[in-house]
């Protein structure tokens, strides 16, 4: 283990602190628990995946908002959520166990590359006899994306590109030699593309890192079995900028909450279960 004790508090390289249980409801449904002794120690008990469903992928939202619920910043980490978020939750148990990572075409910037980096949690996804690196899947409708960002140069990792009928146009002469990226047209709607993804090319669970208008599509779609969110201890954020942006506010219900044990700004991270 890279982490040791020291008193009652686990000191590791990357910062990351222990959460608490705050409540816990995972009982009162069936749920696939993934973990290690190091995961276990640091999130306090398993992380809960919901069943597959019939024939679509597993979709996970992860937000992380300020305490104001903002979630747009110029930088994520301007929003508060400091090392546990980022390489406990973001980085690392919320797309553990996801054959590919989903985010919008302007969610990817330049230097973007969606992995697991801590190395526990490495070990966690070898363990669950999962590729190094989860699968790119970036959704756009108008086609833009920049096929030099790194999202699209890692050869050994295969991308798909869920693309609108202009998106389709603009980059298929692109994509044509770099057989590692797949265009995965969006016919009607959203959801017989996702259905795609897993009855093609196998990704039964996938972790959606947004952004807003991505995350809104998926859930209304009825796409969604599950939202991640970490809530900072800090006012932070562009204003008006929740993470669900459409005219029907979903419902879902709480499996856990969990507090950092820390005294300075402690995050608070939830995880809910989306109604259909």
């Amino acid at each position: 283990m890279i982490a040791h004790e020291l008193g009652h508090s686990t000191v590791d390289p990357f910062g990351v602190r222990r959460l608490f249980t705050v409540v816990d409801r995972s009982s009162a449904r069936p749920w696939l628990e993934i973990g290690n002794a190091w995961s276990r120690r640091h999130y306090d008990g398993p992380f809960h995946l919901a069943p597959l469903p019939q024939r679509s992928p597993a979709i996970s939202l992860v937000f992380v908002q300020s305490r104001n619920g903002n979630t747009a910043a110029d930088s994520p980490a301007d929003l508060g959520g400091g090392p546990t978020d980022k390489y406990l939750i973001y980085q690392g148990l919320s797309r553990v166990a996801a054959d590919g990572v989903m985010a919008g075409a302007a969610t990817v910037g330049q230097s973007v590359f969606f992995t697991v980096t801590h190395p526990e949690l490495i070990a966690l996804r070898q363990e669950l006899g999962l590729p190094r690196h989860p699968a790119q899947i970036v959704i756009s409708e108008h086609g833009n994306v920049d096929l030099a960002a790194r999202v699209f140069n890692a050869p050994e990792v295969p991308v798909f590109v869920v693309a609108g009928a202009q998106c389709l146009e603009a980059k298929a002469a692109a994509v044509r030699h770099r057989p590692w990226i797949e265009l995965v047209p969006i016919e009607g709607d959203l959801c017989g593309a996702i259905a795609r993804l897993r009855r093609d090319f196998g990704l039964s669970r996938i972790s959606a890192v947004g952004g807003r208008t991505v995350a809104t599509r998926l859930v209304d779609a009825g796409l969604v079995q599950d939202l991640y969110l970490t809530t900072s201890a800090i006012d932070a954020g562009e204003p008006d900028t929740p993470w669900y942006v459409g005219d029907r506010s979903p419902g879902y219900d709480l499996i856990v909450r969990k507090k950092e044990a820390t005294p300075d700004a402690p995050i608070v991270f939830e995880h809910f279960s989306l109604r259909a």
